[in-house]
């Protein structure tokens, strides 16, 4: 019963439970609904709103891009509109342009049938003027009774002739043009330099005196038996000649070098009063050694004088050996300087380098002091020598080409051969034999009487000018130029000489009367 009862409170329980579960599940699901219902309004209500805004939107960016593309429709067509109007008159420009060239062509035409006419017309009086050329030519055939190629080989003598005549006088106007500005330009040039360049006069010989204080010191330097002369000979290799003149011993030898030597070591012997073989053998060993320490001393007086620095030690050695070296009696020493002065102030004047032009002037006769130590002529010597001694190619090649012996390669070359021939030709520079000085006169002579025409030749001015008087009837004046030039070219290739040599050609016609 109770069970009965426990399970009826339990079903209306449950009946009660279930039914109320139910309400609240109605109401919440009613709540819900309507919140739906209010949210789904809301919704349609903001999207109502974003609609009408995007609408609103839209239509302002729409009117924007439709303001945009109609103002560049606008721009389109008033570009458009304005290629078309220059288009427009481009056209009419090319229209006019058609019509002016249309009117050329009109014109043209015109002028090809009148030039057409006027060459028909001038072949037409052409012709008529062959013909009246050929009947001249057939009268002048008749009349002068020569054939039409003889006349005209006449007439090309003559003209010939008269060419020749032309272009002699022409040719001697330039010549003489040139020679004239060359002339005045080289010697102003070369006055500048000599006039700057003061030189000594100095000749020497191949013997040099002793002085003695009596001549019992003769007997001394002979010594018993001649033993102290040949000792002393031997020593120096200079000969001693002792003769007639009172107080004094002759010293000979070529070589100037031994012979200062010798000189001083004589006189050493003299003061000494000391005379036999071991003291002259001593005696000339410390004049040796001398000799070598005053070599050097000169050769760098020579550098500095001239101011060239940086020579070897060799060759400042060598270049006080020159101071004992002659050529003609000009001594080497100071021709050199002389030279490297000369060569620094042309060098000026050319606008060249007067440090490179007084070196190449001071080593160019360097090939002079060498002795027997190296085979050929001085120039080429003299320029294997600085090549030794590491110097400048262009120094070498102006020193192996001062005498024409090799190809000058710089205008250096050509300024030494400058200078050189300026202190060599000097009045006093060198001296001649009176033998050479004639027979160089005869030489210039006889060259210039080896020439058809010439009357009377003579040298002059010690043999620096050449004049020459020839037949006025066989020789005119262009032929009188000629001459002298050829008469000129002929000396430079048969003889040698110093400087230049002038050569004068004489001209004249006399007429004289005497009236009675």
């Amino acid at each position: 019963m109770i069970y009965a009862i426990a399970a009826v409170g339990a079903a209306v329980v449950f009946f009660l439970g279930f039914t109320l579960h139910r309400t609240l599940v109605s109401r919440e699901r009613k709540g819900a609904m309507s919140e739906v219902e209010r949210i789904l309004t809301e919704g349609r209500r903001e999207a109502e709103t974003l609609k009408k805004e995007a609408l609103l939107e839209g239509r302002e960016i729409i009117a924007g891009e439709k303001a945009s593309q109609l103002e560049k429709l606008r721009q389109s067509q008033s570009e458009l509109d304005r290629r078309e109007t220059g288009m427009n008159r481009q056209l009419e420009q090319i229209q006019r342009n058609r019509e002016t060239l249309d009117a050329r062509a009109e014109s043209l035409k015109g002028l090809e049938t009148a030039m057409t006419e006027r060459e028909q017309s001038l072949n037409a009086k052409h012709l008529r003027a062959n013909k009246l050329l050929e009947e001249q030519n057939q009268k002048l055939e008749d009349i002068s009774m020569l054939t039409r190629e003889d006349a005209r080989n006449l007439l090309l003598s003559n003209l010939r002739e008269e060419a020749r005549h032309e272009a002699a006088k022409i040719t001697r106007g330039i010549i003489e043009e040139a020679e004239r500005s060359s002339e005045e330009k080289a010697t102003m040039i070369l006055s500048t330099a000599v006039q700057r360049c003061a030189a000594n006069h100095v000749v020497e010989n191949c013997v040099s005196v002793v002085s003695l204080t009596s001549d019992e010191l003769k007997g001394r330097i002979i010594g018993r038996e001649g033993r102290n002369i040949r000792a002393f000979e031997s020593a120096t290799g200079v000969d001693v000649v002792i003769d007639d003149t009172p107080e004094a011993v002759v010293l000979s030898c070529f070589d100037p070098v031994r012979r200062e030597v010798a000189r001083q070591a004589l006189e050493k012997l003299i003061t000494d009063g000391r005379i036999h073989p071991g003291r002259i053998e001593s005696i000339v060993q410390k004049a040796q050694a001398d000799m070598e320490k005053k070599i050097r001393k000169l050769g760098n007086e020579l550098s500095l004088e001239a101011n060239v620095p940086g020579l070897h030690s060799q060759l400042i050695r060598h270049l006080g050996r020159l101071r004992y070296r002659t050529s003609y009696g000009q001594n080497m020493y100071q021709h050199s300087l002389e030279v490297a002065h000369i060569c620094g102030l042309l060098a000026s004047e050319l606008k060249l380098d007067p440090a490179m032009a007084r070196r190449v002037g001071l080593l160019h006769d360097i090939g002079k002091a060498t002795d027997q130590e190296l085979e050929g002529s001085h120039a080429i010597v003299g320029m294997e020598l600085a090549r030794r001694y590491d110097e400048q190619m262009l120094v070498c090649n102006a020193i192996g080409a001062h005498h024409e012996e090799i190809e000058p390669t710089s205008l250096y070359a050509v300024l030494v051969q400058a200078a050189d021939a300026v202190s060599s030709a000097r009045p006093g520079a060198r001296r001649e034999t009176l033998e050479l000085y004639v027979r160089r006169l005869h030489k210039l002579e006889a060259i210039a009487d080896s020439f058809e025409g010439v009357g009377k030749s003579y040298a002059i001015q010690a043999g620096r000018e050449l004049r020459i008087a020839v037949k006025p009837e066989q020789i005119d004046d262009a032929g009188a130029s000629d001459m002298a030039r050829e008469i000129a070219r002929k000396i430079e290739s048969e003889m040698e000489y110093p400087g230049q040599i002038k050569v004068t050609v004489i001209r004249e016609v006399r007429a004289s009367e005497t009236a009675r």
